[in-house]
């Protein structure tokens, strides 16, 4: 587990890096980061975040089930290979990404 400070008002690091020793650096890698960068993903062709660049949302059903399918297929293979925590996080993230994409899709176009 690390203590480093992650990036607030105050830190003068670019987008998506932290402060470590003094230094701009991006965070450590991990399984759940790793999950949450896919999670983060799926919401971006749900239409449920903004593209950073353009402020437009983007809807691409496609994209967005084959993110999901992707992370439960990483959720079959890693099963039994991750703490308690990291089951949870994937668990909830890939129920809350099906429902979201099954409002999606059930919308009159």
């Amino acid at each position: 587990m690390t203590t480093d400070k992650r990036q607030d008002k105050d830190c003068d690091c670019a987008p998506g890096m932290i402060k470590k020793d003094g230094k701009c650096v991006m965070p450590e890698v991990s399984f759940a980061s790793f999950f949450m960068a896919l999670n983060t993903s799926a919401f971006y062709h749900l239409g449920e975040i903004a593209d950073p660049v353009s402020g437009k949302t983007h809807k691409d059903p496609l994209m967005a089930k084959h993110t999901i399918d992707t992370m439960a297929m990483l959720q079959e293979k890693t099963r039994g290979n991750v703490s308690a925590e990291e089951a949870e996080l994937i668990e909830n993230s890939i129920y809350d990404l099906k429902m979201r994409y099954v409002k999606l899709t059930s919308e009159p176009e």
